[in-house]
């Protein structure tokens, strides 16, 4: 079967509001014999002579004063989609936003989120996920609408960027540990007891090759899956734990934080979205609104 030709719908929408051919030539700027030819196509089209001459004028068949509503909303629904998107009124918008993130991200963020969102929407809603992996599925079909973590050589290419913030690791001991005193050097920090922050087994971390580099080894008694548990055994023993400053700054209460005594990669934390969401103004409003919260 093949495919209509749906231009013949805005060629009948005119034909059947004008009832003529000439002032449907004219609002169409076609020639009277080009809107005759596209009647014609109209007429067998449909099985219909849709207008048939009655004195010196043309009369809508009943096929056609059927089809005549139907027509124009079809005509209109058609340029509303192809329109530019308009203008959103967020006080009166209603959604709900799934943000999928590492551990910190909400207890550091997310407060100051919910009120730059409350300020303009006050009836948008958050919903926020834990990220347990990098798989990009979860924004490709709608599941997650914004993604915040580090983009990782596994990232999918279709999916869409933005830096948020620049981070680095820094160390974290209880208030009186040995290393809360004194010059912290890599031999220090490396024979001290560490607990490590692991989703998976995983290689060598970004703090053991800068370590390796200086011929040294530091030794993990305890690996954890969230930054958070790593900070709270930190706090309540003599472990070591590495975390990223600014992502986990507002539970260091308690805890002794010092730099790192060698250079690490920085970590570079962006939000990710599919590029289906670009053009929707909603999420344009909600990326930006995560944009001014993280660089403030």
């Amino acid at each position: 079967m093949s495919t209509p030709d749906f231009n013949l719908l805005i060629a009948l929408d005119v034909l059947l509001a004008e009832g003529s051919v000439a002032r449907a030539a004219r609002r169409l700027q076609l020639s009277a014999s080009a809107m005759s030819r596209t009647l014609a196509r109209l007429r067998e089209t449909t099985g219909d002579p849709l207008l048939v001459r009655a004195g010196r004028g043309l009369v809508p068949t009943p096929r056609a004063l059927e089809l005549r509503e139907r027509v124009a909303q079809l005509v209109q629904d058609a340029e509303a989609v192809l329109r530019p998107a308009e203008q959103i009124d967020l006080s009166q918008l209603q959604r709900t936003f799934t943000l999928r993130s590492r551990d910190g991200f909400v207890e550091n963020f997310g407060a100051a989120l919910i009120a730059r969102l409350e300020q303009d929407a006050p009836q948008v809603r958050l919903r926020f996920m834990a990220k347990l992996d990098k798989d990009s599925s979860l924004l490709r079909d709608g599941t997650v609408d914004l993604e915040i973590g580090v983009v990782g050589s596994s990232a999918s290419p279709e999916v869409r960027s933005r830096i948020l913030l620049r981070d680095r690791f820094v160390g974290v001991v209880r208030a009186g540990h040995a290393l809360s005193h004194g010059a912290i050097t890599p031999e220090r920090y490396a024979s001290a007891r560490h607990v490590l922050v692991a989703r998976r087994a995983q290689g060598v971390t970004t703090m053991d090759e800068s370590l390796k580099a200086l011929g040294l080894e530091r030794e993990v008694t305890t690996i954890v899956g969230e930054f958070p548990a790593a900070m709270a055994l930190a706090r309540a023993s003599d472990l070591v734990a590495t975390v990223p400053e600014r992502h986990v700054s507002a539970q260091q209460h308690g805890l002794f934080s010092f730099a790192l005594p060698f250079d690490t990669p920085p970590l570079v934390v962006s939000m990710l979205w599919h590029p289906r969401m670009d053009a929707d103004a909603a999420h344009r409003w909600l990326r930006e609104c995560v944009r001014e919260v993280c660089s403030s």
